[in-house]
């Protein structure tokens, strides 16, 4: 059986760590739990995450019809809903705008890769949504074409969005990206970020595949992909409006790399670096 109470009272300790950690400002954010085939409980429109109560929250049906509660359910359960239908082993969803992450959304500015180990095995690449406006089924469509390869995405000019297994695990990786993004914008400061490179990301990989964690790049379709220098959901930049501005991409594999994966395209950007690295050094 399932304790609808004691949900509730992890959705309501969710929101007061959002609320401290400065993810929603006022009514921002919404957290939702599924509890069975056609229930989801959601926190209320309207009311901040941190003060939240277990008689706040509300319940809907699949269809987004609210089924229970004494307050009005999220304007943007829809948007929860749709992960849910689309992955049958969700069962949390949480919704904010964390700053440094949502600056990343803003800019429209891909996160770097291959940068930090930790964001390497729990998160992996995090694509960005298009922009669309919140609360209908156009704006819940946006992440269909990334749901299903990440656990955490930017969307466009407005947050992130994560889910997991539980209402805790859903909010970690939005709190890793957002620590990730806040370290991203420091080294920037500083003057550049270094990648751990090709051969030291494919051990982090092997490490995450042991450890049980699902990354794309650990699949046949990316198996002979330069994992540092591309970023395997370039093709929806131009729809998304999305461009690297602000920080390069990883540096491509070398040719030795590039050569014992099988990654042709790695290869002959390499090896067109290092010709134009020589003629650089010849003509100084």
């Amino acid at each position: 059986m399932v304790n609808a109470h004691k949900i509730k009272q992890e959705i309501c300790e969710i929101g007061r760590r959002i609320y401290a950690k400065g993810f929603a400002a006022a009514n921002d954010g919404n957290i939702s739990v599924r509890i069975s085939e056609n229930e989801v409980l959601c926190t209320p429109t309207m009311h901040c995450k941190g003060f939240l109560t277990p008689e706040d929250i509300a319940t809907v049906d699949m269809t987004g019809k609210q089924i229970a509660g004494r307050k009005k359910r999220s304007s943007e359960a829809m948007l929860h809903l749709e992960i849910y239908k689309q992955r049958a082993d969700i069962k949390s969803v949480v919704h904010c705008h964390p700053p440094h992450a949502t600056a990343f959304a803003v800019a429209r500015e891909p996160i770097p890769q291959c940068v930090l180990p930790e964001v390497e095995v729990f998160l992996g690449d995090v694509p960005i949504a298009r922009y669309e406006t919140p609360g209908g089924q156009a704006f819940a469509d946006t992440i269909i074409p990334f749901v299903h390869k990440t656990n955490v995405m930017l969307l466009a000019n407005h947050g992130t969005v994560s889910y997991g297994e539980s209402v805790e695990r859903a909010y970690w990786w939005t709190e890793i990206l957002d620590a990730y993004c806040r370290i991203l914008l420091l080294a920037h400061q500083l003057g550049r970020v270094q990648s751990v490179g090709e051969q030291k990301e494919r051990e982090l990989l092997e490490l995450k595949k042991g450890w049980g964690y699902s990354d794309p790049r650990n699949t046949p379709e990316y198996k002979n992909c330069d994992v540092c220098g591309n970023d395997i959901f370039r093709d929806s930049w131009k729809d998304a409006g999305v461009e690297r501005q602000a920080f390069n991409s990883a540096p491509p594999a070398s040719p030795q790399v590039a050569a014992a994966t099988g990654d042709q395209e790695a290869l002959i950007r390499a090896i067109t670096d290092r010709v134009l690295e020589a003629l650089s050094q010849q003509a100084g």
